[in-house]
């Protein structure tokens, strides 16, 4: 059968391969390319220097936080402690500031079919586990501090892909997976560009861009547009 005669710009119409495949073929070749050791050294000394700066001057936040939170929910503990997923797919703990109930992660499976968020990832934007200070906590990011400590022990980075749940990532296919391939951050591409605003391959692709254009210029431009985000916060629930 004759192929018809479609607009030179048309021709994606009619794919000669699976896109998906297409996509991750391309994503695997971009991503292989290291910004080499130098990167990663300065990487790790910022991250080392700036997270030790960041806990000394956010302890009287710590303080307050941590009343709030005990105050509202005198049965609870301060932090919360949850499994997520690194680098090279290895799981470490992460700390919170607890920001719901008690009993959060029991609601979630009854959540579930209220997720607002496509693919593998909850968001709930009036999720009802959610404490009062928890809903300042978050909208201020101030729950992400614990993740300080984090950095500074090294599972995490100030800037990268965020890190997954375990659940999550069972239902990742070998192109999500790709995100894994770095040290997970607190912030990145997601954070100061859509957030809650996109679904989850959009932010797939955002870290794979992230992994792919990555340099310490690139990590200082994100941190600071991040903390300007955290000053006009509006998409973080």
């Amino acid at each position: 059968m004759p192929k018809p005669n479609l607009p030179e710009e048309m021709d994606y119409a009619m794919p000669t391969q699976n896109v998906f495949y297409a996509r991750y073929e391309e994503s695997k070749t971009e991503s292989k390319a290291d910004p080499g050791p130098m990167y990663h050294f300065v990487k790790r000394f910022l991250d080392i220097v700036l997270s030790c700066i960041g806990l000394v001057l956010t302890a009287p936040v710590f303080l307050i936080a941590a009343i709030c939170i005990k105050v509202e929910d005198p049965g609870g503990k301060v932090f919360f402690k949850q499994t997520r997923i690194g680098k090279n797919e290895r799981p470490f703990e992460m700390y919170k500031f607890r920001s719901m109930v008690s009993n959060a992660e029991e609601m979630k499976k009854e959540l579930m079919k209220y997720n607002e968020v496509s693919g593998a990832m909850f968001k709930m934007k009036n999720d009802p586990r959610i404490t009062r200070t928890g809903r300042f906590l978050r909208k201020t990011s101030i729950d992400e501090l614990p993740q300080l400590w984090n950095v500074l022990r090294g599972n995490m980075s100030l800037v990268g892909p965020r890190p997954p749940l375990p659940d999550e990532v069972a239902q990742y296919t070998e192109y999500h997976k790709q995100r894994l391939k770095v040290i997970p951050g607190c912030t990145g591409y997601w954070q100061v560009g859509a957030r809650n605003s996109v679904g989850f391959d959009e932010m797939v692709q955002m870290d794979l861009k992230y992994i792919k254009d990555r340099c310490i210029r690139l990590d200082l431009k994100i941190i600071m547009q991040t903390g300007l985000k955290i000053i006009n916060s509006k998409d973080a629930y």
